[in-house]
């Protein structure tokens, strides 16, 4: 049996939200990697803003996104550690409608062959809501390099096989659709 024909890149529209107290749009050195790299991947950056470490406001805004039918993925760094101020990962998960274990498992296997042991401080997840896939990357250039390079690049490729999360898409809100 023959390969069928190989499959055409699908772009995808991804929105950036970088997670910080601190950061503005001069310094967000870790959400101008992610730019760089969904936009020389050939995808569609769709909208970028910085919020502060705010698990409301964060929740809120990951809402507005996934209830915008112009943005497939969101992305998100900064904001997934141990301390107090660090509230990424419950607003992504006060939004989510399922949740992609397996990313965290992926990441941390990532990190761990990068950072050692440090990996364990690490709090990456990934989820889907409203039809949007969700990603929380902690807030290092370094670790958005390697969610990206790792994982996302291939993931979010329509010609990745032997499966992605692109030839999915049309199918994650298949439960909403009437029955017939």
């Amino acid at each position: 049996m023959t390969d069928p024909a190989p499959r055409s890149f699908v772009p995808v529209r991804i929105a950036l939200l970088t997670v910080s107290d601190t950061r503005t749009e001069a310094d967000d050195r870790s959400g101008d990697v992610l730019a760089a790299r969904v936009q020389e991947a050939g995808h569609l950056l769709t909208a970028r803003t910085i919020l502060p470490d705010d698990r409301g406001r964060i929740a809120e805004k990951l809402r507005a996104w996934c209830a915008d039918a112009g943005i497939d993925v969101i992305i998100s760094t900064g904001g997934t550690g141990l301390t107090g101020r660090d509230v990424t990962v419950e607003a992504h998960r006060d939004v989510y409608e399922k949740e992609i274990d397996a990313f965290s498992t992926l990441f941390t296997m990532v990190s761990v062959g990068k950072i050692g042991t440090s990996a364990i401080q690490s709090r990456a997840c990934a989820g889907v809501a409203r039809g949007t896939y969700l990603f929380a990357l902690p807030g290092s250039p370094s670790a958005c390099r390697d969610g990206w390079d790792e994982i996302l690049v291939h993931q979010l490729d329509y010609r990745h096989k032997p499966c992605n999360f692109v030839e999915i898409m049309p199918r994650l809100e298949e439960h909403r659709r009437r029955k017939a």
